[in-house]
């Protein structure tokens, strides 16, 4: 594949058993219960052609660094809001990973935002405030954070 790398988050259920195998032998190398690439290799039965082939390539989540929220909103169901609510999160520094919006009910929709907060402009619970203060947004939580 050509250009600019494409990244997926899968479940490790759904991931090939190599991957799983190159990412144990990378824990063991880092946590030092494998002094080399090939004690690794051996201990997470695997080849090391297997290992170099995919090393730079297979990544655990923790792996990926900086801090993840999951925050649930509540918008009136009204063209916009949406926008407005991601173009704040941008302006405080979160990094959207993914959003889940359900059909509205009762006027309302709910919607589901994970995102990276680690380069946050200012505290969590600042952020909150001023999502809770944008006009159309009927509530926000964080349900949880990484």
């Amino acid at each position: 594949m050509s250009g600019n790398p494409r990244y997926l988050l899968v479940e490790s259920d759904a991931a090939p058993e190599v991957f799983l195998k190159v990412l144990e032998a990378k824990n063991l190398l880092a946590s030092g219960r494998a002094r080399s690439v090939n004690e690794a290799t051996r201990q997470a039965e695997l080849s090391r052609s297997a290992y170099y082939k995919y090393k730079d390539k297979v990544h655990s989540f923790a792996e990926t660094g900086g801090k993840v929220v999951t925050l649930n909103a509540l918008l009136r169901d009204e063209a916009g809001i949406l926008s407005k609510l991601t173009r704040l999160l941008y302006r405080c520094g979160a990094n959207i990973l993914t959003i889940n919006q359900n059909m509205p009910a009762s006027g309302v929709a709910p919607v589901c935002v994970t995102a990276r907060v680690e380069a946050l402009r200012m505290p969590m619970d600042e952020m909150l405030k001023k999502l809770s203060a944008l006009d159309g947004v009927e509530s926000i939580e964080e349900i949880n954070g990484y």
